[in-house]
Parts: structure tokens; sequence; C-alpha cells
């Protein structure tokens, strides 16, 4: 066994051994449950948990190297899987419990996984998946309380494991920092997702990004509802907590309805958003209590333009802007500071920026092009699973493709236009989907909208009509002309929407993006409800 001194505080499980032997029963996180109450961690119960769980997969065939996938929303079980593979080297493998079917499969059986962890909920997308995932040999279900779901024999029930007083306990067996720990696929937005390796020495950079941007102070509480299988929530949230010791609140998932409330009640200080997400915030009706709450700061990627003062105003809160991708690329807007609507600068003598135009050649401030980005201490690498000339091309001359359509300013202040290939431009003009969002998201009885484009009807080479998806608020119905109405009053023609394509809820990825593309597949089956501009003029 390792003694104390060797352990190396970058990997994970060996902080949190460190940090249960001086501080055991420190809570470090919780786990709201609603009505169903909460759970508190503290740095004994996850060392003690994290090594049942470990013994388990070693037990049953899972050691160093070998891939496990983690699929639940945001529960305990997910953090004693993490800490349970650094512990002896497995990898892995977080699942959106969203994804189901064809997509699942493709997961479980492109990570090479030969374990499931999973939660009751999933029972049926498992059953569905297992028959054709030959690799899996084991499956460990932790049932909860606010599932709601009875237990089967089929699987091994975690709940036992974690609950029994004796186990043989497992020494820390990994000491190279390098060691893969993760694989954390993309969003798939556009095709099959990839897997993006993440070694053990990522905590050492959750441990600069906290000191040079998000700077937690010891009396901050952290809270996120994205999941945890989403590379956000651990860089934002589950690492700097585990790290600083300062405690960090999480739900099974995102909430626009009860956000406030929770942070009011746990007394959050800070929490972090995707620009959707905000705007689904923002569309909630208002409150005579909106800015009567403890947070102080919102960590946002992506907060829409059209929003963003009147979020601060509204919520009594300063947004703190940044950039980033599971691949790698960082930089950020401190509060205050840089104009609106910029997700910042990257950090001088960390990192380097460049906007280049198809040829690679760098493009004035003012005019849009690829962002590409590249260490200037270290390797630029990518390591995507089993996909080497895709890793290749990734960071083809020393520097990271992000795919990402940009411009920045006369200061250096960079600014997000669209992803590569997924402009919108009509009659000539390009159009901001997310002012379009921003109008029709005000209305009264909408809860959720998309903008996306289609081939013109007109068939002009690049140029698309605009559909808006709008989903009702729970117990609204929507209004279409209402819809078109309000558009006509504050958007440019070009940017009135062609369709409204009233769904029941807009479909996400892991990161809480719109899949458009799903719409979109719907929309040009005609399938659901599709409203014409034409037909309310």
């Amino acid at each position: 066994m390792a003694g104390k001194a060797h352990l190396n505080p970058i990997i994970a499980s060996h902080l949190v051994e460190q940090k249960a032997d001086k501080e055991p029963d420190k809570v470090v996180y919780v786990f709201e449950r609603n009505q169903h109450g909460h759970d508190e961690l503290t740095y004994a119960d996850m060392h003690q948990k994290a090594n049942k769980l470990a013994r388990l997969l070693l037990d049953n065939g899972i050691g160093k190297g070998d891939a496990f996938v983690v699929y639940m929303r945001n529960y305990p079980e997910f953090v004693y899987s993490l800490l349970a593979a650094t512990t002896i080297g497995a990898v892995a493998v977080p699942v959106d419990p969203r994804i189901r079917g064809e997509r699942l499969r493709f997961l479980i059986n492109n990570s090479g996984a030969k374990a499931i962890i999973g939660t009751g909920a999933c029972l049926e997308q498992i059953d569905e998946a297992l028959p054709q995932a030959p690799n899996v040999k084991f499956v460990s279900i932790a049932y909860q309380r606010d599932e709601d779901v009875d237990p089967t024999d089929r699987y091994h029930a975690l709940n036992q494991t974690l609950a029994a007083d004796a186990w043989r306990t497992v020494d820390q067996q990994i000491m190279d920092v390098r060691q893969p720990w993760e694989v954390i696929y993309t969003s798939g937005t556009t095709g099959d997702p990839k897997g993006v390796t993440i070694r053990c020495n990522r905590m050492g950079l959750f441990n600069i990004v906290n000191r040079l941007a998000w700077k937690y102070q010891s009396d901050d509480v952290l809270y996120s509802g994205l999941s945890l299988t989403h590379g956000n929530a651990q860089a934002v949230t589950l690492f700097p907590s585990l790290n600083l010791g300062i405690k960090a609140v999480f739900s099974p998932r995102f909430t626009k309805s009860r956000i406030w409330d929770i942070c009011r009640q746990f007394g959050c200080t800070t929490f972090s958003l995707l620009g959707g997400m905000m705007a689904g915030i923002y569309n909630q009706p208002p409150r005579p209590d909106d800015a009567d709450n403890p947070v102080k700061t919102v960590i946002s990627a992506g907060t829409p333009t059209a929003i963003w003062e009147d979020f601060e105003k509204r919520f009594d809160v300063k947004i703190l802007e940044w950039y980033g991708a599971v691949e790698g690329g960082f930089a950020f807007k401190p509060v205050g500071k840089g104009p609106v609507g910029s997700f910042g600068k990257p950090v001088p003598g960390i990192m380097e920026f460049k906007v280049v135009d198809d040829d690679d050649n760098p493009v004035p401030a003012g005019q849009k092009g690829e962002l590409i980005c590249r260490m200037l201490k270290g390797e630029t690498r990518v390591d995507y699973l089993g996909l080497p000339q895709a890793s290749e091309d990734k960071t083809r001359g020393g520097w990271l493709r992000t795919g990402d359509i940009v411009h920045r300013d006369a200061e250096g202040w960079y600014f997000f236009d669209f992803r590569k290939g997924g402009g919108l431009r009509r009659a000539g003009d390009f159009i901001q989907p997310e002012r379009v969002e921003a109008v029709i998201g005000r209305l009264e009885q909408v809860g959720e909208v998309c903008v996306y484009g289609v081939p013109a009807a007109s068939g002009a080479p690049g140029e698309s009509d605009l559909v808006a998806a709008v989903a009702p608020l729970p117990g609204q119905s929507l209004d279409a002309k209402a819809i078109f109405s309000a558009c006509q009053q504050e958007l440019e023609a070009n940017s009135i929407p062609s369709y409204l394509q009233l769904v029941d809820e807009v479909p996400k990825t892991v990161s809480e993006k719109a899949l458009d593309r799903l719409l979109r597949a719907d929309f040009e089956a005609g399938r659901g409800v599709i409203v014409k501009h034409e037909d309310y003029r």
C-alpha cells in the first residue's frame, strides 16, 4: 500500500483520501431531491463508498484500462463512480439518461464498456440496449427514493454494496496522472458523438481555471442543475468544490422553475448555466421576489445578448461569461469588464487565440472566421477515442480547430457568431437566432424556443427560411397569431420566422443545446403542428 505521503492530490481519489484523513466529517456535496429531502456527502462518505464501488468493480472483472458507463442523473453514486475509476485506473464513461435507443447502444459499444452503473429510472433503457451490447458483463443499479422504481433481481443492487459495514478495501492503484480517467462524448449535434479521453491530470487544470476565472471564496456555496455527465458541471462546480472544500449543491436535473428557491434554501452564492438555460429562466413569469436571492454571480457560457442586461437587473446578479469545450480552449470575461455579448479573452501566457479564414490566414478585427487556439506551455492535444486521424485533424499544425465562427473587436474581446456550417442567412442578411428567440420567449405562454434554418423555398444557394420551434409553459397553450404579431412588431422582416413548429418540448443534448436536427427531421417529414407565417399576414 502506498503511504499517505505518496498520495497525489491531482488524482481525485487520492485527494479525497487525504481530505477524509484530515476532515472526515466536512460536508462537501449536497444532492437535493425536492420533496424527497436531500443527501449530504462528507469526505469520509465519498472515500468509503467509492472504495466499496472500486472493490465491486474489481470483483466483477473491471480493472485498469477497462471502461464502464455511468448512466444516471445527478446522484451521489455518480461521484462514487468517478472516484472509484481513479482508485483502480478504470475509465468512467458518463452518459446522460435522456439518451436511449440507438444512440445509447452506440456510446456503450464505441467506448468498449464492460459494465454499467445506473439507477432504477434507467432500467427500461438498459434492457433495450443490452442485447446489442455484447461487451457488457456486469450491471449494477442504485435505486433512488425519488425515482419510485421497484427493484429487480435482473441486476446487482448497488445500494446493498454501499450500505455494507465491512468490505475488502482497495489501495490506490494509480500513481500516474496521465492515466485515462473519463471518456466524455461530444454532443453529436451534426453526427455521431466523439469520445474525448480525459486524464487524471485534468484536476490540475480545474484548479488553475478556478484561480484565474471563478475565484471562489471559502464562504461561497455553489449550485448546478447541469448534468454531471457534461464537462461544464465538472469543471465549474464538482471539482472546484472537491478541491477547495467549499459546499456545492446539485439537483438531479436542471429546473428553470425552482432554481431560485433552491438557491434560497441552501444559500447558494453562484450557479452555472448554458445560454439556452438562461433564456428558459428568463422566460418564466416574473415574481416579486426575483431579486431577493443570495446569488451574486452567474457563470454562463452563451448568454443571449438580447437578455443579458435585463437578466442581471431582474435577478440582481452579475454574469461571468466564459467559453470552452471538452477538447480544450478557454476564455472568460470577468464581471463588469468588457462589452456585453463577448465571451472574453484567452488567459495571457497560457493560451493563444487566432481567428482565421479557410486558408488559415488571420482575419482583421470585426471580420468573422474560425477560432483556433493553442497552449503556450505544453502540448495542444486531443485524444478522440479510437479516432487517431480525427484527433490529428483537430489539432492540425499545433492549433486546436474549434469549429466555431467568431470575431474580435479592436480591443481583443471575442464574440461567438455561429457554429461552422451553421450560420443562417436570409435574403443576404445573417440572422441572429438568439434575438428571434428572445422576442418569442418573452411571451407569457412560451416556455422554450429554438430557431433554426431550412433550405429556402426560393432555392437561393446558402439561403435559409427560418423555423421557430416553440413549446408552451406547463398548463399554457400557444397562440400562433400572437407569436407572429410580436415578431412583426420587434423584428426586421428577414428575421420573422417563415414557420412556427409547435411542440410539447424542445429536445436537447446533455449540454442543454437544442437538437435542431431532430426538430428539422420532424419539420421536413411534416410531423406535428406547423404554422406558416403567410397564413397570418
